[in-house]
């Protein structure tokens, strides 16, 4: 198979449940960009964190982690597979209107518990200061539902073959779910209470906590993600995609070395140096799978180039796979150790984070809203195809300004910390290099201002599509 499968419209398409989590994704989107924005402005200015607990940077920077990664990514990927799985297999999505409609609210709801955790400090404190037991268990239950909904709609297929974005999207579900329960197991103190015991500790502890934190940016961020791409870019440039074979030697290739290479996180820790060597060596290998698919989803565009010049989504589409190129490079080198020596715990693990967050997802789903929203409210076309060039703009500003204030300032980090005197003594103290770093902050501010500012052109953009009356 070739090419996409046959996409003609068909009533038994089911678009409302779709839409919701299309809306779902532009308000939360908006939410969790301006949080970026806010902790950025603290970080360049602190008297913003306004002396309160609940206000503080601490307390907002895994509420807008949570909000972009979970809320906004989270909300695309169910409005994209439902989607997708229906399109490519000309089938009506399966369950009940009330299984979708549990599916949808239930999720939001998880989303408004875990962000009142957050600001009021009743989480795991785990690296990604996970929800407490209770959400977890909720959102368990929600995912096992999505997945029977997915397997199910898969299995009702009147197409032969599944689409090889559906394999993609199949891969993130099972494993978010395998992470998700894994990584979370924990002991109640009682039923009536919010706390718990985890049942790892010490080095076992962060062990799971890498393996859960890598493969949830391996499969809900890219494998999710690679799935908008192999049905997006080949329909939006109504070309095949470039190469089945390649797409299914990606699939494999990337499922199977991804989910080994968490232990890069914790280099020149308490990790055995062997557990240390065997992330490294997988994280290098996965350049490989990465760019395969990264070839794939430009090279679709072949015979169809002067789609970037007429087709402002499009560029959306294409940017941000050079973005997943130029991510899954940049990871596996900063997984060698010589090179994590310099550069963990700075800010360029933060600039290698959004370069693909940023660059890669966000563009992506940008692209992909952008496709849906006419598709789903019957609608010819967009409201104004110049206003998703202003936003393409605004969101390349941003990130160029994001990425590259914290490169610099990463290395200017890493090298001023590891820099000693005449007499063997650290040569900069904490605060100074901190004192350097302030310009550098309020780039980065001024980059997400730009990227959040795009982000509200395009919440205007598809609001008015959606009101559009046809001619």
């Amino acid at each position: 198979m070739t090419s996409i499968a046959k996409t003609s419209i068909s009533p038994d398409y089911n678009y409302d449940i779709i839409k919701l989590f299309t809306i779902a994704s532009v308000f939360w989107g908006v939410v969790g960009f301006l949080v970026g924005v806010v902790i950025a402005l603290q970080l360049a200015f602190p008297i913003l964190n306004l002396g309160l607990e609940w206000t503080s940077f601490g307390r907002l920077r895994p509420l807008h982690t949570s909000a972009v990664i979970f809320a906004f990514g989270g909300n695309v990927l169910f409005a994209t597979s439902f989607f997708v799985v229906q399109r490519t297999s000309q089938a009506r999505l399966w369950g009940s209107d009330n299984l979708l409609k549990f599916i949808f609210w239930g999720y939001q709801i998880f989303i408004v518990i875990a962000a009142l955790g957050y600001v009021t400090g009743v989480t795991q404190a785990k690296e990604y200061a996970e929800p407490e037991w209770y959400a977890d268990l909720f959102l368990t239950i929600i995912w096992v539902c999505y997945f029977l909904v997915f397997v199910m709609t898969l299995k009702n297929r009147k197409e032969p073959h599944i689409y090889v974005a559906n394999w993609f999207y199949l891969a993130f579900i099972v494993t978010v779910a395998v992470l998700h329960i894994v990584n979370n197991l924990s002991i109640p103190l009682r039923w009536d209470s919010s706390v718990s015991y985890p049942i790892f500790g010490g080095v076992q502890s962060a062990m799971i906590q890498w393996w859960y934190g890598h493969n949830a940016v391996g499969f809900f961020l890219t494998a999710g993600f690679i799935g908008i791409m192999y049905y997006f870019v080949p329909k939006r440039a109504n070309r095949p995609v470039y190469s089945y074979r390649l797409s299914i030697l990606h699939f494999w290739s990337l499922i199977f070395i991804y989910i080994w290479a968490g232990p890069h996180h914790l280099h020149y820790t308490s990790l055995p140096d062997w557990v240390q060597t065997l992330g490294m060596t997988f994280s290098i290998m996965l350049w490989m799978p990465s760019w395969g698919g990264m070839i794939n989803g430009i090279m679709t565009l072949s015979g169809a180039w002067d789609k970037l010049r007429t087709d402002p989504v499009m560029r959306f589409l294409i940017t941000a796979v050079a973005f997943y190129g130029m991510s899954t490079f940049e990871g596996p080198m900063m997984a060698i150790k010589e090179v994590n020596a310099l550069s963990h715990y700075t800010e360029w693990t933060i600039s290698h984070v959004h370069s693909g967050a940023l660059g890669w997802v966000a563009l992506i789903s940008f692209g992909a809203l952008y496709h849906l929203v006419p598709v789903l409210w019957g609608k010819k076309g967009l409201y104004s195809d110049k206003l998703v060039a202003t936003h393409f703009w605004l969101a390349t500003i941003g990130i160029v300004l994001y990425i590259t204030s914290m490169w610099i300032a990463g290395i200017m980090q890493g090298l001023m910390w590891r820099s000693y005197d005449d007499m063997g003594f650290l040569q900069y103290s904490f605060v100074e290099v901190v004192k350097e770093l302030h310009p550098l902050y309020v780039t980065r501010a001024l980059g997400g201002l730009f990227f959040l500012a795009g982000a509200i052109v395009m919440a205007y953009n598809l609001f008015k599509t959606t009101k559009l009356k046809n001619a």
